[in-house]
């Protein structure tokens, strides 16, 4: 029998949790947060972006609308499809590939690479995050940034909650969450009711604080990183809502 795959590389996960992940709402965000992401990174029209973990393109689109270069990344292929397809509808040319972040490397081509909406962390081995971490620093050029933005330790352990629920464009999601291995990873469960569907997911992601994502990336070979408590550049202190750092190369 073959070994059942992790949750991030089931592709019937993804597809369940697309009406949530990428609601209207998410969507409208997306130009104030391009807008300060480019703040942060320093980027201007003509310059190049990989966003890692692109999903439908919400990000890479918004990129595009800015006058840069952009190439998303993405493992699930119905995502890639959805970004071709929005970025066809608009004119816009965005590079799109199909590749696992563990994977995907491309020396020097990039003045920024984001990775965004907690997309880090997924893998079992903290040696998968080094790797992933060592990808990104090739794949940006001298002096080229990184901004990574996801929920932080510190963050969550004011706010946690074993239990919520929201809605997003008529889907309620249900979670659970627990903590596990002394505040290193976070299990979570998701009950998602779309119409009279009821959809059931695990998921597990490794957390980190700033000091810790900050060390692994030092350790990956960033010379700087700064850590800031939400994408228009606040503070990383006890008001913080977000974990984003930006570090160079």
């Amino acid at each position: 029998m073959s070994a059942q795959p992790a949750w991030h590389e089931d592709d019937a996960f993804w597809l369940a949790v697309e009406p949530f992940l990428f609601a209207r709402r998410r969507i409208a965000e997306a130009p104030a947060e391009v807008e300060r992401i480019m703040g942060l990174a320093g980027l201007r029209p003509g310059m190049s972006v990989l966003d890692l973990g692109c999903g439908i393109g919400r990000h890479a689109l918004e990129f595009a609308r800015q006058g840069l270069r952009v190439t998303g990344v993405d493992r699930t292929a119905a995502y890639l499809e959805k970004a071709a397809r929005r970025a066809e509808a608009e004119g816009r040319s965005v590079e799109l590939v199909e590749a696992d972040m563990r994977v995907f490397r491309r020396p020097g081509a990039f003045d920024a690479v984001v990775n965004l909406f907690s997309s880090f962390g997924y893998f079992e081995s903290p040696d998968e995050d080094r790797r992933v971490a060592r990808n990104l620093l090739d794949s940006l050029g001298p002096g080229g940034a990184l901004v990574m933005e996801m929920m932080g330790k510190e963050v969550l352990a004011r706010t946690f909650q074993e239990r919520s629920w929201m809605e997003e464009d008529g889907v309620i999601l249900l979670e659970e969450r627990r903590l596990d291995r002394a505040w290193s990873r976070i299990e979570n469960r998701w009950i998602l009711l779309i119409g009279d569907r009821r959809i059931e997911r695990r998921l597990s992601l490794r957390l980190y604080s700033a000091a810790e994502l900050m060390a692994l990336l030092s350790e990956a070979g960033f010379g700087t990183a700064e850590a800031f408590g939400d994408l228009t550049g606040r503070p990383y202190d006890h008001a913080a809502q977000r974990l984003v750092v930006v570090a160079r190369k």
